[in-house]
């Protein structure tokens, strides 16, 4: 394929690139690309005329004990990727670009920035609500495409483009998974051989909690005990498993049919996430 990627670094250049260039459809990314991003990328096509992706390790979203200098930093391999799957501008600011000075100014999510992930990960979603307006505020996307691995930060992302009233539609793409049902992360490639050979287990167990969803069990609590007490004793360290409202990440009422099962669990240092939507039987 003929090499046509841009590489642009800075704002004033990429207005320039993307000036009358629209629809635009964006893909907002941390670099280490997977197939799982791939796949984003190839979904933006269906839905943009231009399509732009950027890479930014966003140091805001990273707590004080987090991966922030160690995040796989793999641009060259990326850049390549990107080309074969007819990207058209790659947006790669470093950290002065995107902040030429302190950040002071920041989006506060609501509860469901709080919750889940944020209960976790305390100034998570602070961090990406922020940054992802800024990038929005820089490209002007028409679309937006975002996994839907990172289950509750589409929801904080999607509300957020609600309530500011941003022109552009949020649309989402299904989670990539490896054969054994692994969803794909950047972090999997922290995983030793053995702990990568275990972490299948987090889907499955969520598999087995949706069955017993669909097929009628409605002891929320104890379905939730059941699932974590099979990863602790697979030697997993569980920080949650919720069965929450799709809608908004609540607890469910008993006439509630569309759920999401969310899960966040550690395989040695690494941690994985996973969701699974069902609707109850």
């Amino acid at each position: 394929m003929t090499d046509t990627l841009e590489i642009i670094e800075h704002i004033p250049a990429l207005r320039r690139r993307l000036d009358g260039a629209g629809p635009v459809a964006f893909v907002p990314t941390m670099g280490n690309l997977h197939d799982g991003h791939i796949t984003l990328m190839r979904q933006a096509r269906t839905h943009g005329r231009c399509v732009v992706a950027s890479i930014f390790v966003n140091r805001l979203q990273f707590g004080p004990s987090e991966d922030f200098d160690r995040y796989p930093r793999t641009f060259e391999p990326d850049c390549n990727k990107l080309r074969a799957c007819g990207i058209d501008v790659l947006f790669a600011p470093n950290e002065s670009e995107l902040y030429p000075a302190p950040q002071n100014y920041f989006i506060e999510p609501p509860e469901l920035g709080n919750i889940l992930e944020g209960a976790f990960r305390p100034g998570f979603f602070r961090g990406v609500a922020t940054v992802v307006l800024k990038l929005f505020n820089i490209v002007q996307p028409q679309v937006a495409i975002f996994g839907r691995k990172d289950y509750q930060q589409l929801q904080v992302i999607r509300n957020m483009v609600s309530q500011l009233a941003l022109p552009i539609n949020i649309v989402s793409g299904e989670t990539a998974r490896a054969d054994d049902g692994l969803a794909l992360s950047s972090r999997n490639g922290y995983l030793s051989a053995t702990e990568r050979a275990e972490a299948p287990r987090l889907y499955r167990v969520l598999r087995e909690l949706s069955s017993a969803i669909q097929a009628g069990a409605t002891d929320i609590s104890g379905l939730e005990q059941a699932a974590t007490e099979k990863l602790l004793n697979n030697q997993w360290k569980v920080d949650y498993v919720a069965v929450r409202k799709q809608a908004d990440l609540q607890f469910p009422t008993a006439s509630e049919s569309e759920l999401v099962i969310l899960a966040a669990a550690w395989q040695g240092k690494t941690r994985l996430i996973d969701n699974i939507e069902v609707s109850a039987g």
